[in-house]
C-alpha cells in the first residue's frame, strides 16, 4: 500500500501556513461593493496566515469575464504560488449571467490546467446582492461568511498539495 499524503485539517497550521508566499489576487470591478468585501477576507486571511502584505499583488479588472485572462498572464510570470480570481455575477432578467458565469469558471479551470499553477474561482454565482452579501460577510457579528477567506485558505492548501506531489 503507498503513503497516504493527506494535509492536516486547515487550523493555520504548517500545511497552510503563508510563510514566504507570493499570492496574486484579480479581483473584478463589477459589483465593487461584493468583490472589496471578498477582498477584504483574503487579505485578512492571508495575513493571519502569515502572508507579508508585499508579497500580496492586486490587479483589478472590469468584471468576471476578464478574470481568466488576468490570472494565466499572472501565472505565467512564475511570480505567484497561487492567484486568486475574485468576482461577483448576480443573476438577473437577461442571459448575461450563463454567458458571464460558466466562461469564467472555464476559463480559469483552463489557465490552472495549463499553467500548472493553483488559481481559485472566487467568483460568487448568486440570484441576488442579498445572497452575495451573505457570503461576503465583513462583521464577525453578522451571520454569514466570507468566500474571499475560504478562497485564501484554498490557495494555501493547494499549494501544500502540490509541493507534496512534485517532491514525490
Amino acid at each position: 500500500m503507498g503513503k497516504d499524503f493527506s494535509l492536516p485539517e486547515p487550523d493555520g497550521s504548517a500545511a497552510t501556513s503563508g510563510a514566504g508566499r507570493r499570492i496574486g489576487v484579480a479581483v473584478a470591478r463589477w459589483n465593487e461593493v461584493i468583490t472589496e468585501r471578498l477582498l477584504w477576507g483574503v487579505k485578512n486571511h492571508l495575513a493571519a496566515a502569515g502572508v507579508a502584505e508585499g508579497d500580496i499583488d492586486i490587479f483589478r479588472v472590469p468584471g468576471a469575464f476578464e478574470l481568466p485572462l488576468v490570472a494565466k498572464v499572472m501565472a505565467g510570470t512564475g511570480h505567484y504560488d497561487a492567484i486568486l480570481a475574485l468576482g461577483c455575477v448576480i443573476r438577473g432578467d437577461t442571459a448575461h449571467f450563463e454567458y458571464v458565469a460558466g466562461p469564467a469558471a472555464d476559463g480559469i479551470l483552463r489557465s490552472q490546467l495549463e499553467t500548472e499553477i493553483p488559481i481559485i474561482f472566487g467568483v460568487l454565482t448568486v440570484e441576488n446582492r442579498r445572497q452575495a452579501m451573505v457570503r461576503s460577510v465583513v462583521d464577525d457579528d453578522v451571520a454569514g461568511d466570507n468566500k474571499g477567506a475560504e478562497a485564501a485558505e484554498t490557495a494555501l492548501e493547494m499549494i501544500a498539495v502540490l509541493e507534496t506531489v512534485r517532491a514525490g
